[in-house]
């Protein structure tokens, strides 16, 4: 009888080691899932950045080309305010100009929300990879570096 109950409660321990072994491992294929997925997004979003970058840069270029020849069309009508293809040309470029304006901070926006981007997932992958040392004892995967971040190349009043 007692050897029943001894074998009936190392059946039990074992049976116990092995749900929770079963477990720790899902769980860990489960971080592992989780950090690739991460990994892949944040190299789309790492891909973006030349782009973006380039597209800030034109923008703004572009910006600054069309306050340029607004200030002359706005020159020009202002030594004769009576000239009515003046005043047009002068209203034209205006909304040239604040056309390209507008364009060249969205693309300035679009490139500070990528940056943010990355930086959220790198330091969501850190975690993770920490999560999953837990699990390992050893993180086999190839940890993210931040990217240098170039300096902003537009210029503020």
């Amino acid at each position: 009888m007692l050897r029943v109950i001894l074998l009936a409660s190392i059946g039990v321990l074992f049976f116990g080691i092995n749900t929770s072994a079963q477990k720790v491992n899902t769980d860990s294929l489960k971080l592992i899932s989780k950090i690739s997925e991460d990994q892949l997004k944040l190299g789309k979003l790492q891909n973006t950045v030349d782009q973006k970058t380039k597209n800030k840069e034109d923008g703004a270029t572009a910006a600054q080309e069309s306050a340029d020849k607004n200030a002359t069309a706005a020159n020009r009508l202002s030594n004769d305010p009576q000239n009515k293809k003046d005043a047009s040309q002068a209203n034209s470029t205006a909304g040239t100009a604040k056309s390209n304006a507008r364009k060249a901070r969205k693309a300035a926006a679009q490139l500070d929300d990528v940056h943010k981007n990355i930086a959220e997932l790198q330091g969501k992958i850190a975690n993770e990879l920490a999560q999953l040392s837990r699990y390992t004892g050893s993180i086999n995967m190839p940890s993210t570096q931040p990217l240098p971040t170039k300096q902003d190349s537009t210029q503020h009043p």
